[in-house]
């Protein structure tokens, strides 16, 4: 059973005060501000020179303020929206992903991945005060709020399954599955139907509530990392950003087609399950990259998408849009509206912009900024950012602060079509193979390996031939993104990050540590792995899971440039939705029983019926 804690009398906590400026970047000041209607600041508990990159954020019902969920410093702070001012800042579990609110305004949840948490912050004229909070477990990402505020809809990244909570006794009444990787979710007007971007699936879900089951999956067509949802006011489609890998080689012609990495927005039928529309983003020399946040203002005239890899924000008159389904829409941008200032503009933020959210009235945007450690304020008919509040964080940015943005940054590539995270998601991994010139071959599509701790588990590609990370780095951004050569401080900007980026908890193994006969299954496991006769400690050993040596197990093919391949690692591997360094396997069930099973590999024979799961069980806690 998910665990609950209320929380009650506890003290306000605040953090020094920004004042923000218009058309620039406000600098924290050295005094604790008031919260809301004069409350006395308590403490100070989040230091001024740690991070706060925020990733979603929501606006109170009467706009007077805004409340962001910051990542890295696992707070959230609320801004009075009219002057700026950061008036109180509050801790929360750790690696919050998404924020939402009721429809009264009188109560925020948050989604806690790291923590497994979902927690409860009541809104009041004293301020943000932590009500309440549960364990769901399993990386819990994007939330919904029911109109009538007694349920939320929290997507669990990790169990490719929706969560519904009753939030009036904290429990969690059911477990929905959906597709794989759900992240974003958006709720229909009417309350009977959840959208859920599946990007392990390439799919977008619609959920029938009544019915408590997935009702039916839009396929994108090749669709990744699908951003922010919205569902329009008469609950009719919901639209969603996305980009679509096509499989076509790296090379200059083929990338400035949009035949390799391109950007879209979608949009899907709310209630029929009817193939998607679509319009292409991509304009000739000027690519967008990574789109993610997505928002239509209120009277639906304009439809705003920020661009995390391109740092900018997109704005497209509804009206003028020519969304296209089957045979559509195009590899690039339509003329006709890219070249119309009347329909379409960009607004350059800088950083990495990530959700954002539209005013009342129409004519105000606001985007929460990753790397600037801000919140912006677009102005939609000046076409120009005009506040940016600037939320804590450090003079200068870390070494690997400087490698993450670098990672993140579309402009590395050739017309800026794509960055290092347009496949390695958050440094991790996605949902299809493909390929990158790496190997010095063509059309030998691999999966996207996640890259935690990736200077630890050396050599690397799949054919282990790249010795020096360095080097592998250089080799990224000039071969497979066709960019500019990076300086030697880029580099080691990238390669500070990468040395820092650990994966995620893992819910299996916590999952095991709470229950003996679970845990009792993992041992057995375990030693199956260990055995002679899976033998599959032979070469993934040590902490990372990994013996750093290539070997030849009978999987290559006659396109492959070298022999063998890198063992990888298999930290975080009940992740994948692809395995083996090709992808020909969905499961792990699949790995075991067929192209690389014992009999295979060992010579030892199969797997029992219960040694398959106990070994399965345990590859799941890695």
């Amino acid at each position: 059973m998910p665990r609950i804690r209320f929380y009650f009398g506890l003290g306000l906590v605040v953090c020094s005060c920004v004042a923000a400026t218009l058309n620039g970047v406000s600098s924290p000041t050295t005094a604790a501000a008031p919260s809301i209607e004069g409350a006395q600041a308590k403490s100070v508990t989040i230091a001024a020179d740690v991070d706060r990159s925020p990733v979603d954020l929501v606006l109170t019902p009467d706009e007077r303020y805004l409340i962001t969920v910051n990542q890295t410093s696992a707070s959230l702070s609320l801004i009075e929206v009219a002057t700026g001012r950061v008036v109180q800042e509050v801790p929360c579990g750790e690696h919050p992903t998404a924020i939402a609110i009721t429809p009264d305004g009188s109560r925020v949840l948050v989604s806690c991945a790291y923590a497994g948490t979902v927690e409860a912050f009541d809104v009041a004229p004293t301020g943000l005060t932590k009500a309440a909070s549960i364990d769901v477990g399993f990386y819990p990402y994007g939330i919904a709020v029911a109109a009538d505020a007694k349920k939320a809809y929290v997507a669990q990244a990790d169990a490719a399954a929706i969560v519904e909570l009753d939030l009036s006794t904290w429990k969690a009444l059911r477990t929905i599955e959906v597709g794989r990787w759900p992240r974003q979710v958006a709720l229909s007007p009417d309350g009977k139907t959840l959208a859920v971007g599946t990007s392990g699936d390439q799919t977008v879900s619609m959920v029938d509530l009544d019915a408590g089951k997935l009702a039916f999956q839009h396929r994108t067509g090749g669709g990744l990392n699908i951003g922010q949802l919205q569902i329009d006011r008469e609950g009719k489609f919901v639209y969603f950003p996305w980009i679509i890998y096509r499989q076509f080689s790296i090379t200059p012609g083929m990338i400035r087609l949009g035949w390799v990495l391109a950007s879209r927005i979608a949009r899907a039928e709310v209630k029929e399950n009817k193939y998607r529309e679509a319009i292409s983003l991509d304009i000739p020399g000027q690519a967008v990259g990574d789109p993610h946040g997505l928002a239509l203002t209120p009277d639906e005239s304009w439809m705003v998408c920020t661009a995390s890899g391109t740092h900018e924000l997109l704005a497209y008159k509804m009206s003028a849009q020519n969304f296209m389904s089957i045979g559509g829409p195009g590899d690039l941008a339509d003329p006709r509206v890219w070249r119309n200032e009347n329909l379409f503009y960009r607004v350059p933020l800088g950083g990495r912009p990530k959700n954002v959210r539209a005013s009342k009235d129409n004519r105000r945007v606001f985007v929460a900024n990753y790397e600037l450690n801000a919140v912006q304020t677009v102005d939609l008919e000046t076409r120009a950012v005009v506040q940016t509040i600037n939320l804590g964080g450090p003079k200068e940015p870390s070494l690997a602060r400087r490698g993450d943005a670098i990672f993140h940054d579309a402009r590395r590539s050739l017309d800026q079509w794509y960055s290092c995270a347009s496949c390695h998601y958050d440094g991790g991994i996605n949902a299809v193979p493909m390929d990158t010139r790496n190997d010095g071959s063509d059309k030998t599509y691999k999966t996207v390996t996640a890259l935690y701790r990736a200077d630890k588990t050396g050599p690397w590609t799949w054919h282990g031939w790249q010795q020096d990370l360095d080097a592998a780095m250089r080799k990224s951004l000039t071969d497979t993104m066709l960019g500019p050569q990076p300086s030697d401080d880029d580099v080691q900007a990238m390669t500070a990050y990468l040395s820092q980026l650990q994966p995620p908890p893992n819910p299996h193994a916590l999952a095991a540590a709470k229950d003996a006969e679970l845990q009792a299954t993992v041992d057995r496991g375990r030693l199956v792995f260990q055995s002679a006769k899976a033998n599959c400690a032979a070469c993934h050993s040590g902490p990372n899971f990994t013996d750093g040596e290539i070997h030849d197990v009978g999987l290559g093919s006659e396109k492959d440039r070298y022999d063998g391949f890198n063992t990888p690692s298999l930290v975080g591997v009940f992740r994948r939705v692809r395995l083996l360094h090709d992808g020909r396997a969905r499961s792990l069930e699949q790995v075991l029983t067929e192209d690389h099973s014992p009999t295979k590999v060992t010579g030892q024979g199969e797997l029992t019926t219960a040694e398959l799961a106990d070994l399965i069980a345990y590859l799941k806690t890695l």
